[in-house]
């Protein structure tokens, strides 16, 4: 006959062994002694992997007895039901209880007992399984920053859309901590949370916590792990480099690299992005070092902001490196427009403005200048120009060095925003005159007038070895004709050939030379050459008109004294017949 589940746990559990100690010391044999009359060691029980494991997990428990035991048991306090063992070959001091998959019935409260060939043991101590995965994970972030300072305590907050009564917090480490706490319910968000303060915090050992939560009376219920929250600690090893690959401003859809240097021999690697609540990436070298690479294979607007790197080694955190300001081009999709208010060759020491305008201002309010995509630091309010009737913003340089020459374009932005910009401008090149000591010659050929419609040719050219010539036409605000030089009856020349002339060339003319090693630096500016476009037969006929007039007058007057002459003869016909 089965024995009920209550009977079976008096029997094998902890009522006979409390009637049983209760029976041996009323009832003592004369003479034995206490050794005799004592209880059995209390066994030892222990869990692999964890105490706290996910579902579907293998657990094995662990009991450790006393050699000769015979028989081991163990059993959850909450439906007390022991699994029992019984060793029958020879009698041993441990065994093992696994359980393959756990779920959330396996977790509780767990103790082991075991058998001799006369008594049985004590309890073990309890040992509490906890199983995670019941309820969705809920989220976990300090209340200001992750970045802390040495000495300092911080607020995390773990926050749960479900309903749980309680939180639990833990720090990760070889020796795990754990904080509990009551819920509070946010009227504004619907959503419960717990806030749990932690420290001082100490160099010695990192910070890393995870939050779980979970109803009261299933204590050992808890819901899946939040995602894991690293404390960064601003130390007093010497602060990294932090850089951007290609350029810390880059398109939309582009793929870059955050680049930290810091300190040789760093374990660890933390990117930290400005109003997050969470480092952004972690990075472990395979060996210790000084360099970590954050990948982005695809930026959005959402990695635009300011970041910072920190090094972990052995003798604690580095300091926040400088910040680095990632800026994600093409979010708006009005293109400006950027020119010259006068002309893209700027002689040395001068100054030179810089025009960026748009049509339609709906998109943003702020214009910005960059230079071989590196941001500037001025950035100008939007503005109406009545001359051109447009929106835009003019940026006066100057004066000229070699340290203003390059490429530039301009973005539109709005101040909400400053790190999401407009898709960008058309590239300008800014030349600086005068750094080369050359004065290159300029000449026209067939003719500096020539009709619409005809060929022309300009001739740039030099004695001293120039590696290109650039042609720049007074007044225009495009960018100049470029070519490399061809040496040529001892000279180092460049043809600039039009065809078909329009009046729009019309203008005067100056050409540059320039070396490969310093492109953007222009010799002296040659002498000026003015061309002149005009239509067909506006061409100085003086001379032929002169010439028709004269030829006409001399025809006039040879007719004239041929009728002149035939009129006198026809009088003298008639006189004659009148006679």
């Amino acid at each position: 006959m089965r024995e009920p589940q209550g009977l079976r746990w008096f029997w094998r559990g902890e009522g006979f062994l409390r009637l049983q100690e209760q029976l041996l010391t009323q009832n003592s044999l004369p003479g034995r002694t206490p050794e005799l009359a004592g209880s059995l060691p209390k066994p030892i029980l222990r869990i692999q992997p964890d105490s706290v494991v996910s579902m579907h997990t293998k657990v094995t428990f662990l009991c450790e007895g006393t050699t000769g035991a015979k028989k081991y048991c163990f059993y959850n306090e909450r439906d007390q039901n022991p699994s029992c063992i019984a060793i029958s070959s020879k009698p041993g001091n441990k065994v093992e209880f696994s359980i393959s998959q756990v779920d959330h019935q396996h977790a509780g409260q767990y103790h082991c007992y075991y058998y001799t060939h006369d008594r049985w043991s004590e309890n073990s101590d309890s040992l509490e399984l906890v199983v995670t995965g019941a309820h969705s994970k809920p989220t976990l972030a300090a209340q200001s920053s992750p970045v802390v300072t040495l000495g300092q305590n911080v607020i995390l907050q773990c926050v749960s859309r479900q309903q749980n009564d309680m939180f639990i917090l833990t720090k990760e480490g070889p020796q795990k901590l754990f904080w509990k706490q009551k819920s509070q319910y946010n009227n504004t968000t619907g959503k419960v949370h717990a806030l749990f303060s932690v420290g001082p915090m100490t160099s010695n050992q990192r910070w890393t916590f995870r939050c779980y939560s979970y109803y009261e009376n299933r204590p050992q219920v808890w819901s899946d792990a939040s995602d894991s929250l690293e404390l960064l600690l601003s130390g007093k090893l010497h602060k990294p480099n932090i850089k951007a690959e290609p350029s810390s401003v880059i398109a939309s859809t582009s793929s870059m690299t955050i680049c930290c240097h810091g300190t040789p021999g760093a374990k660890m690697y933390f990117l930290y992005q400005e109003g997050s609540k969470k480092p952004q990436g972690t990075q472990t070298p395979e060996k210790p070092g000084n360099k970590a690479k954050f990948s982005i294979p695809y930026v959005t607007q959402q990695h635009a902001g300011k970041y910072r790197c920190y090094s972990y080694t052995s003798a604690g955190w580095s300091e926040h490196s400088d910040i680095l300001e990632l800026v994600v081009t093409g979010i708006y999709y009005n293109k400006p427009i950027l020119s010259f208010l006068a002309s893209p060759v700027v002689t040395s020491g001068a100054n030179t403005t810089m025009k960026c305008v748009s049509w339609n201002m709906n998109w943003y309010n702020k214009f910005i200048l960059t230079k071989e995509d590196q941001k500037l630091p001025t950035s100008l309010d939007v503005q109406y120009i009545h001359s051109s009737r447009q929106y835009g913003a003019l940026f006066i340089m100057g004066p000229m060095t070699s340290n203003y020459t390059g490429t530039f374009r301009c973005y539109g932005y709005n101040t909400d925003s400053p790190q999401l910009w407009s898709v960008p401008s058309e590239p300008l090149e800014v030349l600086v005159s005068g750094q080369l000591h050359i004065t290159p010659s300029l000449s026209v050929k067939p003719n500096s007038t020539v009709h619409l419609g005809e060929s022309v040719t300009l001739l740039c050219w030099s004695g001293k070895p120039v590696d290109n010539f650039i042609l720049s036409k007074e007044g225009s605000t495009h960018q100049p004709l470029q070519l490399k030089s061809k040496f040529n009856n001892g000279q180092f020349q460049a043809e600039f050939s039009m065809t078909a002339v329009t009046y729009n060339l019309s203008g005067t003319y100056r050409c540059y030379g320039s070396q490969d090693s310093s492109l953007y630096l222009l010799s002296y500016a040659s002498a000026p050459v003015e061309l002149i476009v005009s239509a067909p037969g506006n061409k100085d006929h003086t001379m032929e008109n002169l010439i028709r007039m004269g030829i006409a007058v001399m025809v006039l007057m040879v007719l004239g004294i041929l009728i002149f002459e035939a009129w006198g003869s026809q009088r003298q016909t008639n006189h004659a017949a009148e006679r």
